[in-house]
């Protein structure tokens, strides 16, 4: 199974120091302008990978609304903590978590939107991140990615080398790829 971040999840003070900076950064941009980007509508299943605190997954959870669901997943049982607590309190029940560093343990072709926003950076296996998420996405599901640790042409060549997204659209903010279809 690839890790998507290192071997070990970060001691729980790191986390908790770097959601700490997260809550500043996102009262200075609302992380639903990344989500509008990406076009999550009501109804939508989302995939945040590497869901960290959860800056997206209230936003995400609101946007595909009562008919949709949001799957949070991150390595750090602590991320996973936050998520819930923070779904809990705007009264989302359609948020659920995924404990896991690479495998989401979701059906192939389940998934309209999965996020893949300041993660990339620091997946130690993006070949097998990709794989996974090129297997849950429906056929003309999306990926949208953010990486503010990667400029927007080194992201885009790094998710298109492997063969399985072609980019379909670079926003201010995000860009968008599509799932090539298997050549099997």
């Amino acid at each position: 199974m690839g890790r998507h971040r290192t071997s070990e999840p970060q001691p729980d003070w790191a986390f908790r120091f770097m959601a700490l900076g997260y809550r500043f950064r996102d009262a200075r941009r609302s992380r639903k302008d990344f989500l509008q980007e990406a076009g999550v509508r009501p109804g939508d299943t989302v995939l945040d990978f590497g869901c960290g605190a959860g800056s997206y997954v209230v936003p995400a959870g609101r946007m595909a609304g009562d008919k949709g669901t949001v799957y949070a997943l991150d390595m750090h049982p602590l991320a996973l903590e936050m998520v819930t607590e923070r779904a809990r309190k705007a009264d989302l029940t359609n948020v659920s978590t995924v404990l896991s560093d690479c495998d989401t343990g979701l059906p192939t072709h389940s998934v309209d939107v999965a996020l893949l926003y300041d993660i990339y950076h620091d997946l130690s296996d993006p070949t097998a991140v990709l794989r996974e998420l090129h297997r849950v996405l429906k056929p003309g599901g999306i990926l949208s990615s953010h990486d503010h640790h990667l400029g927007a042409t080194q992201l885009k060549e790094a998710i298109e080398s492997g063969g399985l997204f072609r980019a379909i659209r670079e926003d201010p903010l995000t860009l968008t790829f599509s799932p090539l279809a298997n050549e099997a």
